[in-house]
């Protein structure tokens, strides 16, 4: 399981363009839900700042000559950024992973950060890690052997599939999305 997970994020690293603009937003969509449900939690209102963001990503990815000032959401999703200083309740660390995946997908976009999507590969595989261990279900020894680790992996190397052969289009954008979506559940095993 180490080498797979090496091997994942080695295969991320080699991703350029679009495509890792991709594979991060497909990553985004099974941990936005985790940031959303905080906001529900708490009431915590972003105004809709980061799923805005997500969907405008999509939209770069679907009509890539669409004109969308990228450093203006960044600087919402930084400001929509929960503080652990204020919530002192795990459900902010998920939260918080979202947002940070979703502000370096958005460095990658703008060029600030060309291993956005190793960013974004780690902190949701974090993600998973930690509430695993935090929940009990897993230890040190078990956590990569873990169903929801093993789940986590298993979509970013589909993912990653996918994306060794195609072709930027609407139809890639669709399909990369469906995937992340299909299994119903964010990437903390939370009911979408």
């Amino acid at each position: 399981m180490a080498q797979t997970k090496l091997n994942t994020f080695g295969r991320v690293r080699t991703l350029e363009g679009w495509k890792a603009i991709a594979f991060s937003a497909a990553l985004l969509e099974r941990m936005l839900p985790n940031y959303q449900l905080f906001c529900e939690t708490t009431g915590y209102d972003d105004e809709g700042a980061c799923r805005h963001c997500l969907d405008l990503i999509w939209e770069s990815l679907r009509s890539p000559k669409s004109r969308i000032n990228f450093g203006l959401q960044l600087d919402k999703v930084e400001e929509a950024t929960p503080d652990t200083q204020q919530y002192d309740f795990y459900g902010v660390y998920p939260a918080i992973d979202a947002a940070v995946a979703l502000a370096a997908t958005v460095n990658l976009i703008i060029g600030q950060d060309e291993q956005g999507a190793v960013v974004v590969s780690k902190l949701s595989q974090g993600s998973v890690e930690a509430y695993l261990l935090l929940t009990g279900e897993a230890t040190d020894e078990t956590v990569k052997r873990h169903p929801l680790m093993t789940f986590e992996i298993d979509v970013q190397q589909e993912l990653l599939d996918i994306l060794s052969d195609c072709r930027q289009n609407a139809d890639t954008a669709k399909k990369l999305r469906e995937l992340a979506l299909e299994a119903g559940i964010s990437n903390i095993g939370l009911e979408l």
